[in-house]
């Protein structure tokens, strides 16, 4: 089989991993006000450690690859700064459309900051597959499980927010998707525009929009609930996750 096709199947694997996501909505013996703190807290602790312990780094080295130390961190700042500032006018914006309605706003703007995260995530697996087979499929595999974490963080809200499945699972393969859809940005555009520097931007960007997501939205909307020890522990499960995934993948 063509290795173009192999990789561009690598990197769905990858993304629509996204989809296991979904399956605490068919948790039905589960009321709203036990499962919903608790993914929402584990939500906040894979993001707030893929922008940290991935994300940041990652932007930091992309922007070093063409400059000196002192301008690649202010460059990475600024980009998680305007990610940031960004996230906070697109929940205003998206506030003033459905203010009574915020966990629906919340997995809306989850989803635009899975898109940015996961089509720089695409464009890598593409690439590393194309470049070694065995690269990829180790790769996606490490992305396929922090995707499942990111897929509980878009369907959660949006079920509870509508609840219909059938919307949060639609939100969920969008978001999952977009992985692909930097596959085809690799494969199309990737040699004449897409640069070092672009990505380190993208990414640093996406981190900025995570890290706003989860102390601005998800945590505070957590606590809008009552919370136990043991709800308070998915936050801290959520972290390890990350650690795990990161260093042992």
């Amino acid at each position: 089989m063509d290795s173009i096709i192999i990789s561009f199947f690598i990197t769905m694997f990858a993304g629509l991993s996204t989809m296991f996501g979904i399956f605490p909505i068919f948790l039905s013996n589960y009321k709203e006000e036990k499962i919903l703190p608790a993914a929402l807290l584990f939500a906040s602790g894979v993001m707030l450690t893929i922008s940290f312990l991935s994300l940041i780094p990652e932007g930091f080295t992309l922007f070093f690859q063409n400059a000196l130390i002192v301008p690649s961190i202010l460059f990475t700042a600024i980009f998680v700064v305007f990610g940031i500032v960004f996230s906070a006018r697109i929940s205003r914006k998206i506030e003033e459309k459905i203010s009574s309605n915020y966990l629906y706003r919340l997995g809306i703007i989850t989803v635009i900051a899975l898109i940015f995260h996961n089509i720089p995530e695409g464009i890598t697996t593409f690439l590393s597959s194309r470049h070694d087979l065995s690269l990829g499929v180790t790769l996606s595999f490490g992305i396929a499980l922090h995707n499942i974490p990111e897929g509980i963080s878009v369907a959660i809200p949006i079920y509870y927010a509508t609840k219909s499945r059938i919307k949060a699972t639609l939100f969920t393969f969008i978001s999952g998707f977009s992985e692909v859809v930097g596959a085809i940005i690799a494969y199309l555009f990737l040699a004449p525009f897409i640069t070092d520097f672009i990505l380190g931007c993208i990414l640093s960007i996406a981190a900025g929009i995570m890290i706003h997501i989860s102390i601005c939205e998800l945590i505070p909307t957590s606590f809008k609930y009552p919370l136990s020890i043991k709800v308070l522990l998915f936050f801290v499960f959520g972290i390890l996750i990350m650690f795990l995934c990161h260093f042992f993948i």
